[in-house]
């Protein structure tokens, strides 16, 4: 495989795209960046992973999660306390239709 080079108009093209500005000055730097980023990525080509299971992360641990129960919130007074208006436990509107 022929590595792959970003020269200064394909680095404008490319920030074109992703709709970043960079000055005329700077693209030789972006396209030295893209470039690196384009060779660690065929060094991760050649790496063998023939029999490797795929991962979802890099340790095998589980998120903790809380139980899934319909609750109300237990916050009903301070909720309606930023309401204007508010009668019964619900916000009260000003009616529009009639």
């Amino acid at each position: 495989m022929t590595p792959m080079s970003i020269d200064k108009d394909t680095a404008r093209k490319v920030a074109h795209l992703a709709r970043i500005e960079v000055p005329e000055d700077q693209l030789d730097a972006l396209a030295g960046e893209l470039n690196g980023i384009l060779g660690f990525m065929e060094q991760l080509n050649e790496v063998d992973v023939d029999g490797v299971e795929p991962m979802t992360s890099v340790t095998p641990m589980r998120l903790k999660r809380r139980t899934d129960v319909v609750t109300d919130g237990s916050q009903q007074d301070k909720i309606l306390a930023n309401a204007p208006d508010a009668r019964e436990g619900f916000f009260a509107v000003p009616k529009v239709v009639e």
